[in-house]
C-alpha cells in the first residue's frame, strides 16, 4: 500500500486519491491489506479510497454488534465530512455496509458485498474452541481461500493470536452472535441502494446460494462470479476482482 495508516481522534484509517469516496469495511479477521489489490488500483480511477480500521476489538463487549459498528462508519463518514459514498464490504464489512445503508440511506449511494454475511454465515463453524491448536488453525485459514496457499504463514499466525486471546476470542464469538441476530431477510427487499455482488464460485463460508439469496432480495443488484474463488475474492483474484467493479461502477456512472 502507498499510504501509512493515519490516526485522528478515535479513528485509524488509511485514505489514498482523490474524488468520489470508497470506503472499504474489512471482515472480522481481516486487515486493512487484504484490499491492498482495491487500494492500488481505485486512486489511479479517479475514486478517493478510504480503510476505517474498525474496531472489533476495542467497544465494550455489550456493544461490540454489528449495529454499533454501522454506526462507527456513519460517525467516520462524518468526521471525514463526506457525501454520498460508495461502501465496500467483505464478510462481517459487507453486513455492516448493508446495515449502515439500512440505517441511513442518503448516505449511501451504492454498496459492494463480497462473502458478505447477513443472511447466512459459517465462518464461525466450530473452530475456536479448540484455541491452542495451530494446525487446526491453520486448516479453518486455508479453508477461507480456494487456493490454501493464499493463508500465509503471516495470516495464520494473527488469527491464532486473535483465538488465543481470551478477550478478543469472547468478543469475536460476540460479533459472530450479533451478526447472525441480525438477519437481514425482512430488510432487504425494502432497501433500493445500487448494489454490486461480487462472490467466489468456491465459497465455502459463504456459499453461492447467499449470493444468488442477496441479488434475489435486493432489489437493484448486480451479480457477478469469480470461478476458483472462497471468500475473499478481493485477495484471491485482485485484478478480475477490480476488472468486475470498475466495469460495474462505470455502467452505473458512479
Amino acid at each position: 500500500m502507498d499510504a501509512e495508516i493515519k490516526t485522528e481522534g478515535k479513528f485509524r484509517y488509511l485514505e489514498i486519491g482523490e474524488g468520489a469516496p470508497i470506503i472499504i469495511l474489512h471482515g472480522l479477521m481481516g486487515g486493512l491489506s487484504n484490499f491492498k489489490g482495491v487500494t492500488n488500483h481505485f486512486p489511479e480511477r479517479g475514486y478517493q479510497v478510504l480503510v476505517p480500521e474498525l474496531p472489533i476489538y476495542d467497544m465494550p463487549l455489550v456493544k461490540t454488534t454489528v449495529k454499533n459498528f454501522a454506526k462507527f462508519l456513519e460517525k467516520f463518514i462524518e468526521f471525514k465530512k463526506l457525501d454520498k459514498v460508495i461502501v465496500l464490504g467483505n464478510s462481517l464489512g459487507g453486513h455492516i455496509g448493508l446495515l449502515h445503508a439500512k440505517l441511513f440511506p442518503e448516505v449511501v449511494k451504492a454498496l459492494v458485498i463480497t462473502g458478505s454475511s447477513g443472511l447466512y454465515e459459517s465462518a464461525m463453524g466450530d473452530g475456536y474452541p479448540k484455541r491452542g491448536d495451530y494446525e487446526f488453525i491453520k486448516k479453518k485459514a486455508e479453508d477461507v481461500f480456494y487456493d490454501p496457499a493464499i493463508a500465509t504463514k503471516q495470516i495464520v499466525d494473527e488469527v491464532f493470536a486473535t483465538v488465543n486471546d481470551r478477550m478478543k476470542l469472547v468478543k469475536t464469538l460476540a460479533i459472530a452472535k450479533s451478526a447472525i441476530r441480525h438477519n437481514m431477510a425482512k430488510d432487504l427487499p425494502e432497501m433500493k441502494t445500487p448494489t454490486c455482488i461480487i462472490w467466489g464460485k468456491n465459497d465455502s463460508v459463504t456459499p453461492p446460494n447467499v449470493a444468488e439469496e442477496f441479488h434475489e432480495l435486493l432489489p437493484d443488484s448486480d451479480l457477478f462470479w469469480i470461478d476458483k474463488c472462497g471468500h475473499a475474492p478481493m485477495m484471491e483474484h485482485p485484478e478480475e476482482f477490480n476488472q468486475v467493479l470498475d466495469a460495474w461502477l462505470q455502467e452505473r456512472k458512479f
